[in-house]
């Protein structure tokens, strides 16, 4: 059994709420279990200067842990004294999302994209690249209802999830107490259609076989499948 006593393959209660934030163009509130992370999208009519007169656009994200997202209160990072675990992370939110939106129907403009964990007990990355592509799609809508552009350059949905080794066992989204004791854990970032995006994946003890790693891939796809269909859910009709 696991220590939450859910299935091998069985998420966290999972929420997506989509508008949480009053003043963002899009925003999510996630929680995946007692990790909860709030993503906002902010519309930006410029680019960076580097891709200035490039006919594209840029979507980029920063992320934070609040001082008691966690047991113990943390010292909040500054920009530019960010640890190297946050640059990483904030890293792998934009590549999740630019892999998904069409740059060049973007146009010269950019979205800004703001992931806070408000509570964490792990997972926060998966979550926040989850909640992100909400706060990305509802900017993008947002613009299109505005007339700023004329179709919604988010191609399909992006999801993560985490998978390790819980005593020996493929486990589906870890929590803190199964992550902080697996035998290998690793983060999938997999598109609506089953794209891979990004994989990351470490063994803490002992290295794990192709035929474990395999069974982990599947439980991350069937867990981001699910997570895509809530995802789209938000934006039916």
């Amino acid at each position: 059994m696991r220590p939450s006593g859910r299935a091998f393959n069985e998420l966290r209660q999972v929420s997506l709420e989509r508008g949480f934030s009053k003043h963002a163009e899009g925003s999510c509130l996630v929680k995946f279990g007692d990790t909860h992370v709030l993503c906002t999208a902010s519309w930006d009519e410029t680019t960076p200067p580097w891709m200035r007169g490039g006919g594209r656009g840029w979507v980029t994200a920063e992320y934070g842990m609040l001082p008691r997202s966690t047991g113990g209160r943390m010292k909040r990072e500054a920009k530019g004294g960010q640890s190297g675990r946050t640059q990483e992370i904030q890293r792998l939110i934009g590549r999740s999302l630019r892999a998904v939106v069409d740059l060049k129907a973007l146009g010269e403009r950019q979205i800004l994209v703001d992931c806070d964990v408000l509570q964490a007990d792990g997972g926060t990355r998966t979550a926040a690249i989850t909640g992100a592509w909400v706060a990305v799609n509802a900017a993008c809508a947002w613009a299109v209802e505005q007339g700023i552009i004329t179709a919604n350059p988010v191609r399909e949905p992006v999801a993560a999830i985490s998978c390790g080794l819980v005593g020996g066992a493929p486990a589906l989204d870890l929590d803190y107490d199964e992550d902080s004791t697996a035998q290998a854990d690793a983060n999938f970032v997999i598109t609506g259609s089953g794209g891979l995006v990004e994989i990351q994946a470490t063994a803490e003890g002992d290295p794990f076989t192709d035929e474990q790693f395999a069974a982990l891939l599947a439980l991350a796809k069937d867990g981001c499948a699910s997570l895509a269909e809530q995802q789209a859910a938000l934006f039916a009709g």
